[in-house]
């Protein structure tokens, strides 16, 4: 089945360039089928980008998705034009009334600042316990992962002395959960962050289950209340070259970058990546849809609570 996209998506065209079945709203309205409403709370700066990103990986199911974009109220995008954000994007304000099978929350280039600086801080709050009791499931990525923690369960983030950037291997602790079916035994995920989550601190908490780890990036999936929250602290929806835009970004500004790991060939950025993460990041977005929402989220979804 297609994705239910908003009219003009940039992402629309893009994604149909790589032959993923993607139809606008006008489309999607003659077809008499139930969608799931899929909400993605978009704090990346970059939004086109990450729209795209994610689109593609909530493509590779046979259920039909309705996708919203929400955005906060108290911050103004300064990377993705104003025309864009008024076209795709709805205030939590105005979307506060509505239930959703699922809702994606994205990373945030914020992760220096202790959570209470962040300007939106007290609105995102107010987010996250809205998802509790109108969202069926959550899936929150790298920064948001850390504050949705932090927010719900008091786990603290920790910087790190040196960025954890590039590809890792990661395993699994409950190798039968849902969320891994079709999972190899180790398996590859991006990372690009200058904070971690601490295992001594989850396992502390009876509440959170601690899924996958990394020997090298340390803590990756954690799920919460029988997989109405997922908390991810990887980033399983990059592109192939996202890694290698962040380097090259950050070299040019003269920032202290190192070279990301297991991520070129022969480790040298001029023979570019190589991808290894991508069918399970499929997996996971797969495994989450149709296990978590799809099978958990009520007919009627005023019933969610």
């Amino acid at each position: 089945m297609p994705l239910n996209l908003p009219d003009r998506l940039p992402a629309i065209e893009l994604l149909k360039e790589e032959n993923i079945f993607v139809i606008d709203s006008s489309r999607a309205t003659q077809q008499d089928i139930r969608p799931l409403r899929i909400v993605i709370l978009n704090l990346m700066p970059l939004k086109i980008t990450t729209e795209t990103d994610l689109i593609r990986l909530l493509s590779n199911t046979p259920l039909q998705l309705e996708i919203s974009f929400m955005k906060i109220s108290s911050h103004t995008s300064k990377n993705t034009p104003v025309e864009h954000m008024q076209a795709f994007y709805t205030g939590f304000d105005e979307m506060c009334d509505q239930k959703f099978d699922g809702m994606i929350i994205t990373g945030a280039p914020v992760e220096k600042m202790e959570f209470e600086e962040v300007t939106y801080w007290k609105e995102i709050q107010g987010i996250f316990d809205w998802a509790r009791t109108h969202v069926t499931s959550t899936l929150y990525i790298c920064w948001a992962a850390q504050a949705g923690l932090y927010h719900h369960y008091g786990i603290p983030k920790y910087s790190l002395d040196s960025k954890v950037f590039g590809v890792f291997e990661h395993t699994m602790n409950d190798p039968f959960q849902s969320i891994f079916r079709g999972f190899d035994e180790v398996f590859y995920v991006p990372h690009s962050r200058h904070t971690e989550v601490r295992r001594e601190d989850i396992k502390k908490v009876s509440q959170l289950t601690l899924l996958s780890e990394s020997q090298e990036a340390g803590v990756y999936m954690v799920m919460a209340r029988n997989g109405r929250e997922f908390f991810v602290t990887g980033h399983s929806e990059y592109a192939p070259l996202t890694l290698d835009t962040e380097y090259r970004r950050d070299l040019g500004k003269g920032l202290p970058i190192d070279v990301p790991k297991n991520y070129y060939k022969n480790d040298d950025p001029d023979q570019g990546p190589v991808v290894r993460w991508r069918s399970h990041a499929n997996l996971l977005f797969t495994n989450w849809l149709n296990y978590f929402v799809y099978q958990e989220t009520p007919y009627n979804i005023e019933e969610i609570q």
